[in-house]
Order: C-alpha cells, then sequence, then structure tokens
C-alpha cells in the first residue's frame, strides 16, 4: 500500500508549483491567483528507493515495479475556510480523505507574487491554518455529539466509545490544541482513525524556499523548525521553483543540476521520506527474474499482514515467509550466497517484518 497526502497551504505559496514537480505533470494550473485549483488534484508517484534497483540488477529482474505514493494538491484554504469561505467546505473535505497533511508554508520574499495575508510569516500562516482545521473539528464534535445523544440513552456501547472518544478530542481543541496532540490507547486506535477528525491527521511542515536557499534553508525556514519541534511534527526544506525545473529534465541533467545547486537528492526524496518516517511506514521486497518489486506497510506488520498486501489468499492460508535481509542479499550476490552464508530464514506467523527484507511468501490455497 502507498498513502494519500494532502497538500494543503494559504494561495500563493506555491502549492500547485510544487505538485506539478512532484507529480512530474502539469496539471495543476500553477497561477498568481487565489483558487486557481478548483477541483483537487490527484498524482501518483513512484517512490524513489535505490535499493530496489540494486536487487533487479543481482537478480536479472525484468521489470522493477516501485511503491507508489499518492499527493493531492487540495486549493487553498483561507481565514474563515471552516466556516465556508473561499471554497473551504469542498476543501476540508478533501482533506479527510487524506493520510497526512503537508502544510506548504512561503518561506520566500516576491513582490511578484502577491500574499493573501499581505505580508510573508510562515508561522502565522500554519497559524491560520490549524485554526481553520481546528475549528471545523469542533463544529463536527459538536454535531456528531448531538446524534449520539439518543443511542447513548439506549445504552448502546459503540455509541458510548464513540463518544468518549470525541470528548477527548473536544477537550483538547477547546485548549487550542489540535486532535493529534491526545493519547489514544491501542484498544481505541482503530476506533479514533474512524473519526476522520483533521487536527488528528499528522503534519508535515513544507518549507518552500527561494533557490538560494534550497540547500540550507534561510531564517523563515528555521522559525518553522523551531515550532515544528514544540508540536513534535516533521519539516522539510524545498524550493518549489527548482523541483519544477528539476521534473522537465533526464535523470542525467537533473543530477548535474542537483549537484550545482548544492542539493544532494530531490526535494520529491526527502518529502517522501519524510512522509513515510510520519507514518511509520517501511517496504519490503519481492525478488525474481520476472520481476522486483516494493511493497509499503508499517512498522511492526507480522509477516501473514506483509503477505495479505500482496493479496489476501496469501494472508489467509499464510504457511512461513523465506527471509533474506537486503544487506545479507546484497553481500551474497542474491539468494544463493545469502544461503550458502547462513542468511537464509524461514519465519512464521509471528515474525515482525524489517525494512529492506527481501521475502517469498509460501501460502496454502
Amino acid at each position: 500500500m502507498g498513502f494519500k497526502m494532502g497538500i494543503v497551504g494559504l494561495p500563493n505559496v506555491g502549492k500547485s508549483t510544487l505538485f506539478n514537480a512532484l507529480t512530474r505533470t502539469a496539471a495543476a494550473q500553477a497561477a498568481n491567483f487565489p483558487f486557481c485549483t478548483i477541483e483537487p488534484n490527484v498524482g501518483e508517484v513512484a517512490v524513489p528507493d535505490p535499493r530496489l534497483d540494486k536487487l533487479a540488477a543481482i537478480a536479472g529482474s525484468k521489470q522493477i515495479i516501485p511503491t507508489r505514493m499518492t499527493f493531492v494538491d487540495i486549493a487553498g484554504l483561507v481565514r474563515g475556510a471552516s466556516k465556508g469561505e473561499g471554497l473551504g467546505n469542498q476543501f476540508l473535505a478533501n482533506i479527510r480523505e487524506c493520510d497526512a497533511i503537508a502544510h506548504v508554508l512561503r518561506c520566500f520574499e516576491d513582490g511578484d507574487i502577491t500574499h493573501v495575508e499581505g505580508r510573508i510569516d510562515p508561522v502565522a500562516d500554519a497559524e491560520t491554518i490549524e485554526t481553520e482545521l481546528m475549528l471545523a473539528d469542533l463544529e463536527s464534535i459538536e454535531r456528531r455529539r448531538t446524534n449520539l445523544v439518543r443511542k447513548l440513552k439506549g445504552g448502546d456501547k459503540e455509541a458510548a466509545d464513540q463518544d468518549r472518544l470525541l470528548a477527548m478530542a473536544q477537550a483538547a481543541l477547546n485548549d487550542g490544541k489540535p486532535a493529534r496532540s491526545v493519547e489514544v490507547s491501542d484498544d481505541d486506535s482503530r476506533q479514533w482513525r474512524m473519526l476522520q477528525l483533521l487536527t488528528a491527521k499528522p503534519v508535515l511542515y513544507v518549507c518552500n524556499v527561494e533557490e538560494a536557499s534550497a540547500a540550507s534553508g534561510n531564517g523563515e525556514s528555521a522559525r518553522v523548525a523551531e515550532m515544528a519541534a514544540r508540536q513534535g511534527a516533521g519539516t522539510v526544506v524545498i524550493s518549489a521553483r527548482i523541483e519544477e525545473e528539476i521534473s522537465q529534465l533526464p535523470a542525467d541533467e537533473a543530477a548535474m543540476f542537483l549537484e550545482e545547486m548544492g542539493l544532494a537528492e530531490a526535494g520529491l526524496d526527502r518529502l517522501i521520506r519524510a512522509g513515510h518516517d510520519l507514518l511509520g511506514l517501511q517496504t519490503y521486497f519481492t525478488v525474481g527474474p520476472k520481476e522486483a518489486r516494493a511493497w509499503t506497510i508499517t512498522r511492526g506488520t507480522l509477516a501473514p499482514q506483509a503477505a495479505g498486501v500482496i493479496h489476501g489468499d496469501f494472508e489467509r492460508g499464510f504457511i512461513r515467509a523465506e527471509t533474506i535481509a537486503y544487506e545479507d542479499y546484497i553481500a551474497g550476490k542474491g539468494e544463493a550466497g545469502a544461503k550458502e552464508a547462513g542468511k537464509f530464514r524461514v519465519e512464521g506467523k509471528t515474525y515482525e517484518v524489517k525494512d529492506g527484507d527481501v521475502l517469498h511468501f509460501l501460502f496454502s490455497g
């Protein structure tokens, strides 16, 4: 499985430019006016993983299939979005469908590009968006708790659990804190996710800086990093303009361009890695002469559930997982070499799959 990240921000912060670069397409119209993105643009991109290429080279795989990640470019939120200002309501619904939120914050000066608030202050911009999401959550919670009253009077246990969790979120929001600040037990985690609260979603702050600051950031991105550290959120510094330029170049020219700009890798790679960390995702591989393929799972996934990502029958009929760690596969130059070195393992139903494992599942049909 991949995951869906919603790209949000005030108008004219560089969201659509970044989306164009990330999805290698000009599908999102990047224009200097609010609401140029009327419908959410959805783009699916391959997750770059150099390990996959190395595995395929050793196995002589005819096809390489990376895992995928979906980006949703959501039109610019403005102050009052929670009350339907701008095009608020439909955008809030689009955010609700995403697994995580990337807040794009304008950390650059440019007299040719107007700012909807008339100033450059990424921390204030982040607070504006967070406030709108919190207000939308409060309104949703109040409405849902009112609708639960009849079921609560009837002694409905599921309704009682839902109301208890909604009350916890409401208390945090009334205290000026997002729902993700609430500590939820493992037993409640599934129902908590089903509430689909906007401020319960993990957040990654994307600092869009001018080209000269792409490698090291600037004063504004440093302020964002301080804010994120207080919240326990992640940050990524990107120049959307550079990313858009890179996306139009052939691979060899893109590598040279990155080197000239003092960048070790493209912003897409950093953004995806930060997104994976944000959601606790990791990758395992299946390798053979036909194809080398990457699969995304959450950390802590057991072998049968990891097999189920490929096909439900693999999970239902799971027998065992033949396992080689990525480093051992590379060192042994393939499965045979890893076996000779004693690095081939047979794991059962309680095995917790590790990042980079090369797996072959046996199952009963």
